[in-house]
């Protein structure tokens, strides 16, 4: 199902990847993806990539701001985040800048659905416990993106939803979180 939605989709998407670029290149400097570095199935380290959604500097710009993390734990995020671009803030709303995961999908380093895969810089604080989520093929879509993406400021409460998830997983949960990720999609309730 992962290979055959993911090649299906990478076609298919493949006029709106274009517009996409497009629109990042004329609004911003930089590179069109952002290398996303990050840890997958049994602890190993892969590459994906998003749409860049902030300006070239970003993770540079992070240190300056890491007061105002919102999330307790290992992961960071903030609204009204200072570095995202405008579109890179149409592309979150509608979490389009996620679709260029659909290619690590398609290589087999991730899954539609699945725990998402944490920064290889945010495992070294993971506590015991949260290692547990990395047992299982991360997704791009999970329990947290459809039930609690904007309103969790916890790690510990995303990660038991990814458990919730590995415990549960069948083809019907699959389903059922793939079409919440639709709806999550076209309302536009992304940041």
């Amino acid at each position: 199902m992962d290979l055959f939605i993911s090649a299906f989709l990478l076609v298919l998407l493949s006029p709106l990847f274009m517009l996409i670029a497009v629109l990042i290149k004329l609004t911003s400097k930089g590179s069109i993806f952002y290398d996303w570095n990050v840890v997958g199935l049994n602890k190993r380290p892969f590459k994906s990539w998003k749409f860049r959604t902030m300006i070239q500097n970003a993770d540079q710009l992070k240190e300056k701001l890491i007061e105002d993390n919102e999330m307790k734990g290992p992961v960071f995020k903030i609204n009204n985040d200072p570095r995202i671009t405008k579109i890179g803030r149409f592309l979150r709303k509608f979490s389009l800048d996620e679709l260029p995961q659909l290619w690590s999908v398609l290589k087999g380093d991730m899954s539609l659905v699945g725990p998402r895969p944490p920064l290889q810089s945010e495992v070294f604080r993971f506590e015991s416990w949260h290692w547990r989520k990395l047992s299982f093929r991360p997704g791009i879509t999970c329990l947290w993106q459809v039930g609690g993406r904007n309103v969790i400021n916890d790690f510990d409460d995303w990660v038991r939803l990814d458990l919730q998830y590995i415990d549960n997983c069948s083809i019907w949960l699959d389903m059922k979180i793939l079409f919440l990720t639709v709806i999550a999609v076209l309302r536009g309730t992304g940041r």
